[in-house]
């Protein structure tokens, strides 16, 4: 808790345009203080989408509460708002909303149904810091906003890390105490809490990569076009599917994520070309072994087909033109022995 937590717990407050920020040890974390500072617990239902890392159902199952899952907008990838409508019920308390692959949900209608059904939407946005929807930053969408620092993130640290984002003075009071053992102030333990600090020297790590966010943002984008023009014609042939953003929304493209045919075998030739490619997420969380005990569903068409396809491509803003034109041509010659085959 030096001078450099509190300095980039200003600066991220700034930036992602909230009333306050709240640095913690991991995006997880961030979730977890979250939840705990509504006040998630047993007899609560949790909604949140099938399609997604598992760290929002962890949190919604350690603190005793049912998650219920929702499917995935086709196009988008994220929580499918009839779906969500589909799911409330007088039990619902919460809507965990991840921002996959850099894109943001559909806040708009999320926030709209939360508000008339007295529900609080934290939206999960570990992969999306820098996107934006209706020029709002992502992070500052919802009731709660969660990110995580991971270095592969598109604000990426040396290590792991966290923050959470809120315009409710409430809210921030509690995450504060909850993320220091619940201590209002030296060895007054007000409430249940944790230790989620996130330590000083990340911090100083984190500041002058905030600095330059908006060009790597930037660049990220512009990766994003250019593989969209690579893959145009194959795309054209319905042998792959790039991704799509929504009007009225920016990507931070922490995952440049296509669906193919036949991945299996796309992935062997990647490989063997010594290109990293990767699958997020090939299993859905109603399919893990530690969950899928734990949890409600209805049906998950979206969520089992995509998972099935989904395929990640390299980007990050140091990628050269030279490493995305080989990848695009690996990636199509491919595609074109899954036709011929």
């Amino acid at each position: 808790m030096g001078p450099e937590v509190i300095e980039l717990e200003q600066r991220l407050a700034e930036d992602v345009g909230v009333s306050f920020a709240m640095t913690c040890s991991s995006g997880t974390t961030a979730l977890q203080m979250a939840l705990m500072a509504i006040g998630i617990g047993p007899g609560d239902e949790v909604i949140l989408p099938a399609f997604t890392f598992a760290a929002p159902l962890e949190v919604v199952l350690l603190l005793g509460a049912r998650p219920i899952l929702a499917d995935i907008d086709p196009i988008t990838y994220c929580i499918d708002i009839n779906s969500v409508r589909k799911l409330v019920t007088a039990r619902t308390k919460t809507i965990i909303a991840v921002s996959l692959y850099g894109q943001p949900a559909d806040f708009e209608q999320l926030n709209q149904l939360a508000k008339l059904r007295d529900i609080t939407v934290i939206e999960d946005a570990a992969q999306s810091y820098g996107a934006t929807l209706n020029d709002r930053r992502s992070g500052g969408l919802s009731s709660i906003g969660c990110t995580s620092f991971f270095p592969t993130k598109p604000l990426g640290g040396p290590g792991d890390g966290g923050a959470i984002f809120t315009d409710n003075p409430n809210f921030a009071n509690r995450i504060k105490e909850i993320r220091d053992h619940g201590q209002s102030g030296k060895y007054q333990h007000v409430r249940l809490g944790i230790n989620g600090r996130l330590d000083t020297i990340t911090c100083a790590a984190l500041l002058p990569r905030l600095n330059g966010i908006d060009v790597a943002i930037a660049r990220r984008q512009s990766i994003a076009r250019h593989y969209d023009e690579l893959l145009h014609n194959a795309a054209r042939l319905g042998w792959v599917k790039p991704p799509i953003v929504r009007d009225k929304i920016t990507s931070a493209y922490a995952q440049y994520a296509i669906q193919v045919e036949n991945r299996e075998h796309v992935m062997t030739v990647m490989r063997e070309s010594q290109i990293q490619v990767a699958i997020h997420y090939p299993t859905p969380l109603h399919h893990q072994p530690a969950f899928r005990d734990h949890v409600s569903y209805d049906q998950l068409p979206h969520t089992e087909n995509i998972s099935k396809h989904i395929l990640c491509l390299p980007i990050y803003p140091a990628l050269t033109l030279e490493q995305q034109t080989r990848t695009a041509t690996t990636l199509i010659g491919a595609l074109a022995e899954t036709v011929i085959r």
